[in-house]
């Protein structure tokens, strides 16, 4: 298969575990709208992890164009979740602290057990 058809299923088969470990799965606290978010943003998350961009709240707010306090609402329970995982690194100005996040590693390893070879 090409590289190219091997990208396309990763991403289908990605798309799709996401949002059965999501709406298949609701947590007490959470509405409906709250899980779509999530898979939205997991979407997001996953397109700026292919591209090699830092998943940081800073990107999330520049490309979703969402506020930072609506990019955390979405981000915790998905941390909750343990679908993504948090660091702490220093920030654009190399002073202060910013959140990391990265797609948790048992994501890709539930996906590999599914790859097509």
């Amino acid at each position: 298969m090409t590289s190219t058809l091997n990208t396309q299923l990763h991403s289908i088969s990605f798309a799709a575990f996401i949002l059965q470990e999501i709406m298949g799965n609701p947590r007490e606290d959470e509405t409906p709208q709250s899980r779509l978010k999530q898979v939205g943003m997991m979407s997001v998350l996953y397109i700026m992890h292919q591209g090699h961009q830092p998943l940081t709240i800073s990107n999330l707010v520049e490309i979703t164009k969402l506020t930072r306090m609506g990019v955390s609402e979405v981000i915790e329970p998905l941390i909750a979740r343990g679908m993504l995982t948090e660091t702490f690194v220093k920030n654009s100005m190399g002073r202060g602290k910013a959140r990391q996040f990265a797609i948790s590693d048992e994501i890709f390893e539930k996906l590999r057990s599914f790859q097509i070879k």
